[in-house]
């Protein structure tokens, strides 16, 4: 059962372009998020991969109100968030919170720890002044931060950046959600401290039944975390299925390039690196047909001419690419 349902959503992002007065403008749109559609399973790991300007992270920021979608729908629990005003939307923002990429920049560094990770119950209004420590400290201990009371005195400056992570963590978990967004949460990490913060991850979805959407550009870390992986490009969604099966059995040629990069242990093991030729074209002006088409090695005349749908190779595995009508 899906706990969250985007439904063909869209972002655009207006960028005025020539001189003179603001009429005489040419208003261009930027199609950062165009037509897409996915849901998220109760108690699920939905891994959003694909290039730097693919859109995975404006989806994160849509998905818990930090941006307007231009058009279609996000369903939480059955509910349109998308009707939702006063109490109803911070009653939502309660159950769906978001873990950003830079553990430096998200915590106040004028706010101790323990007041950091009280914020969100003062705002919400969860607890009193006597039983918050008791909360704070137990969210601490949740994000690995033993013994939580030798924390909340500390401020961020004292410690790591993984500690730092762990508090986003414990400040996004002392509200027990139900939906975790987590923006690239591993990436500023040293390599070392990445595997204890998944497996963290793990836990809490194991621990607290919490679904969690997980961005990143590295594979590897989604391949280990997650049960599904969504592929963008450009703004669409490209692959959709099993995250074991599309990481072995890839279909859409994007998709393939982008597992024939993940590093392997043997450095010995053959294998066929795909290359990806040219740079992403420009998001104002899109390529006709398939977005993909000028940089794919199997591209044919179709390919340029009509841009596939999202249809399914098996029950759960979705592909949008012209070579699976074949």
């Amino acid at each position: 059962m899906a706990i969250c349902k985007v439904e063909n959503l869209y972002k655009y992002f207006s960028a005025s372009s020539g001189i003179g007065s603001l009429l005489a403008r040419k208003v261009r749109l930027i199609k950062a998020v165009d037509g897409i559609s996915f849901d998220i399973k109760k108690g699920e790991i939905l891994g959003i991969a694909g290039e730097s300007g693919s859109g995975k992270t404006t989806v994160g920021e849509i998905l818990v109100g930090l941006q307007d979608p231009t058009g279609g729908k996000i369903l939480f629990e059955g509910t349109d968030v998308g009707q939702l005003r006063g109490k109803a939307m911070k009653k939502f923002r309660r159950k769906v919170q978001m873990i950003f990429q830079d553990p430096y920049a998200t915590l106040n560094p004028r706010f101790t720890i323990g007041s950091t990770v009280a914020e969100p119950l003062i705002i919400h209004k969860i607890g009193s002044v006597a039983t918050r420590d008791q909360q704070i400290i137990e969210a601490l201990e949740r994000a690995e931060l033993r013994p939580g009371s030798d924390f909340i005195h500390r401020y961020p400056n004292e410690l790591s950046g993984g500690q730092r992570q762990r508090v986003a963590i414990a400040r996004a978990i002392v509200l027990e959600p139900r939906l975790l967004v987590t923006d690239e949460p591993v990436s500023m990490l040293d390599v070392s401290v990445r595997a204890e913060v998944l497996n963290l991850l793990k836990k809490l979805r194991a621990n607290l039944g919490i679904s969690i959407l997980y961005i990143s550009h590295d594979l590897s870390t989604i391949g280990y975390l997650c049960d599904r992986i969504c592929i963008m490009y450009l703004g669409r969604v490209m692959e959709l299925g099993p995250a074991k099966e599309i990481i072995h059995h890839a279909f859409h040629p994007y998709a393939q390039a982008l597992m024939s990069a993940i590093p392997r242990a043997d450095p010995f093991e053959k294998r066929d690196r795909i290359e990806v030729k040219g740079d992403l074209p420009d998001q104002i002006d899109l390529p006709s047909g398939c977005r993909f088409s000028p940089r794919c090695p199997m591209s044919e005349e179709n390919c340029f001419k009509r841009e596939p749908e999202l249809g399914h190779l098996g029950p759960e595995h979705m592909v949008a690419c012209h070579l699976a009508d074949v």
